[in-house]
């Protein structure tokens, strides 16, 4: 933990001194130019970022894997707890004729019980590890998607940077610099909408 901290001060003094070399670097009049860009310097270093809530939220591919996920998700579920209520039933069923059962009936259905726990467990492990293993393809699939579309889109645009918005990284941001609405329209039209 104190490791991250380290770092994230780290990064937050690199990103201030950033913001204050090109706030100080800059030439004194204020951009005409509505384009999402910052010009520092002689370097023509430019910059320009992007919400990531709004990709999430309008970007019509990551919202048929996000779709897709939840519905395996629910499946799982509806399948892990299928197995929960036969188990309950038998543990149930037990209580009501275990008394009428001899030792040896009682300790097989109590061995039985012990059995489907430890499948109902197995298969919820399994179940698990798969939809991470599934989850984590499908979001770097995205991910790389919208680093392709990014490197087309900056081929004339010549940004240095193109960041994502995180509100825990994000500590001052000017919406002339946003290029979310481009992103989307961009990456949507790529990957449209499966009917």
């Amino acid at each position: 933990m104190k490791n991250f901290i380290t770092g994230l001060s780290i990064a937050t003094a690199i990103g201030v001194a950033v913001l204050f070399y090109l706030h100080f670097s800059g030439s004194k009049s204020p951009a005409a130019s509505t384009s999402s860009t910052v010009t520092a310097g002689a370097g023509g270093f430019r910059i320009a970022y992007f919400e990531s809530d709004s990709i999430q939220n309008n970007f019509e591919y990551f919202k048929e894997v996000r779709s897709a996920l939840q519905v395996k998700d629910q499946a799982n579920a509806k399948q892990l707890n299928e197995l929960k209520n036969v188990f309950t039933n038998k543990y149930q069923e037990l209580q009501r004729v275990g008394q009428n059962l001899s030792q040896a009936e009682l300790a097989s259905k109590q061995q039985e019980l012990v059995q489907m726990e430890r499948t109902y467990q197995g298969k919820e492990q399994m179940m698990a590890q798969e939809m991470q293993d599934e989850s984590f393809k499908k979001l770097q699939d995205v991910k790389k998607k919208i680093e392709d579309y990014l490197k087309e889109y900056n081929k004339d645009k010549g940004f240095a940077y193109i960041f994502s918005s995180a509100p825990e990284f994000m500590y001052l941001k000017d919406s002339a610099f946003n290029i979310t609405d481009d992103l989307v329209k961009g990456l949507n039209k790529l990957y449209p909408k499966k009917p």
